[in-house]
């Protein structure tokens, strides 16, 4: 099964990529954007979606600063 893993900051948490990106927007001529969140996607293939949750707790996110979410597409 293909699985996508989109993980980002948690609400709260300092996110300087983010924050780089928005500043970036009004010079380049995007205007009217905030709240930039930068985060990243991690797609794989699993027989065992059941253990994504684990996996990410234990490897791919820090729990402590990161939110994921997982999407198995059962094709």
């Amino acid at each position: 099964m293909k699985a996508r893993v989109l993980i980002t900051p948690k609400e709260g948490i300092l996110d300087p990529q983010g924050k780089a990106v928005e500043r970036a927007l009004p010079a380049l001529g995007f205007e009217g954007v905030s709240n930039v969140r930068v985060g990243r996607l991690v797609e794989l293939d699993t027989n065992d979606p059941d253990a994504l949750p684990s996996l990410c707790e234990k490897l791919l996110a820090n729990p402590l600063v990161e939110d994921f979410e997982v999407e198995v597409d059962e094709k």
